[in-house]
């Protein structure tokens, strides 16, 4: 079997020219089919116009909802954005309420710290100077001795090297703890520190000069421990000779008549 024969059984429809042999020719009389009224699209309906005054209404009306809606969402976001500014100032105005309390406290702390502090330098300071006055009248004991007594044998000369060590070691230790004698001989009388015991007529010092010291004294930093008893000198009386006086008589008989009587 050829090639041709083959083509041909297997479209038995079509010819040798390629065309169906069965398809009916066009006919030049055909007539035109004639659409189907049903087939016809209707016209829009008055609710389906594009034009209809109704759905403008109902459009407008739904718009107004909506922007009322969001009227009253922004009034209500409004209205909580300012309940939480009023609360978020009340907060600040608790805080810093919050922090100057804390201040005040901190600086009352630092008051009774320091307070405390003091007081217990001073209550140091008082027990230290309770202590030292309770040793000072070992210290004039001492110093009696080494003024008073004068060894002659070898004896009595290692008992009294043996105390004036003692009395040196606690004068040494007293003025570690800040103690020191006073020095008013030569110096101005000041009731500060000095009380005086005594009055000497004389005119070799000028008069308020402390002349003798009689019992030391004693001061611990800028506090006096003990005032210093001293003699102070004051101007001697003018002498008045036999002369002077008989002059004073006529210069004044009435006195003197006075003092016959």
């Amino acid at each position: 079997m050829n090639e041709e024969q083959t083509t041909s059984a297997t479209n038995p429809e079509e010819n040798q020219e390629g065309f169906y042999k069965d398809a009916p020719e066009a006919s030049e009389n055909s007539s035109v089919s004639t659409p189907n009224p049903e087939d016809t699209p209707s016209a829009p309906t008055e609710s389906e116009s594009p034009f209809n005054p109704n759905s403008s209404q109902e459009e407008e009306v739904a718009s107004l909802d909506e922007n009322q809606e969001n009227l009253e969402i922004i009034t209500s976001l409004q209205q909580e954005n300012a309940n939480l500014k009023n609360l978020l100032d009340e907060r600040i105005n608790q805080s810093n309420g919050i922090k100057g309390q804390y201040a005040r406290l901190a600086a009352d702390f630092d008051n009774f710290r320091k307070r405390n502090a003091k007081e217990k330098e001073n209550l140091e300071q008082q027990a230290k100077k309770n202590v030292i006055v309770g040793l000072l009248s070992v210290v004039d004991n001492f110093e009696r001795a080494r003024l008073q007594i004068k060894p002659e044998t070898d004896g009595e000369k290692t008992i009294h090297n043996s105390y004036q060590g003692v009395y040196k070691t606690l004068v040494d230790s007293l003025k570690k703890m800040g103690v020191a004698a006073m020095r008013p001989e030569g110096q101005e009388f000041d009731p500060n520190f000095h009380e005086a015991m005594m009055r000497e007529a004389t005119d070799q010092h000028p008069e308020g000069t402390v002349i003798e010291q009689l019992m030391r004294g004693y001061t611990l930093g800028e506090e006096v421990l003990r005032h210093a008893m001293v003699k102070v000198a004051v101007p001697q009386e003018p002498v008045i000779t036999s002369e002077e006086e008989q002059v004073i008589e006529e210069n004044n008989p009435s006195e003197s008549s006075d003092s016959e009587n």
